[in-house]
């Protein structure tokens, strides 16, 4: 009873945005692990190069505040399924959108992170990892706001 009265008042795009928020949260802390494993060469305080001058961007705080603004960026990232694909029920939307947000970052936004080496001089685990890493992000969004959308549409 109090799990359904929380769920009508929430709204659609409030739905949206934690979910946006919890796909950067968990993945991005799932790619932290994999750059501490190191499985790839880069983490989530990539996310900081542009923005953040110093050398504690490359300490574990760096890469804590990384997957903060990951988490908030995310809610944008949300929003835009959100505005382009809520309608479509598959999850190979989001396996496509999580492709599409990884060459946006490693071809499209490269120069932009001081970081981050170009696609050709990465090594092949930091591809293969951060590929799977934002297609099951991707998936993550894109079902998820997609099933929201289907739950709304029902009621």
């Amino acid at each position: 009873m109090e799990k359904q009265t929380m769920e009508q008042q929430m709204s659609f795009a409030a739905k949206v945005a934690v979910i946006g928020f919890f796909g950067g949260l968990i993945w991005s802390l799932v790619g932290y692990f994999a750059f501490y494993f190191k499985f790839i060469r880069v983490g989530p305080a990539l996310a900081l190069m542009p923005f953040v001058l110093g050398e504690w961007k490359d300490t574990y705080i760096g890469q804590l505040v990384g997957i903060g603004l990951i988490s908030v960026l995310s809610i944008g990232i949300a929003f835009l399924y959100k505005l382009l694909l809520q309608k479509v029920n598959s999850m190979w939307a989001g396996v496509v959108y999580g492709l599409v947000l990884w060459v946006s970052v490693f071809f499209l936004l490269n120069p932009i992170f001081p970081g981050l080496k170009s696609v050709q001089n990465l090594d092949f685990n930091t591809i293969i990892t951060s590929v799977c890493l934002y297609v099951l992000y991707g998936t993550f969004i894109g079902y998820s706001i997609s099933f929201q959308y289907a739950e709304e549409r029902q009621k």
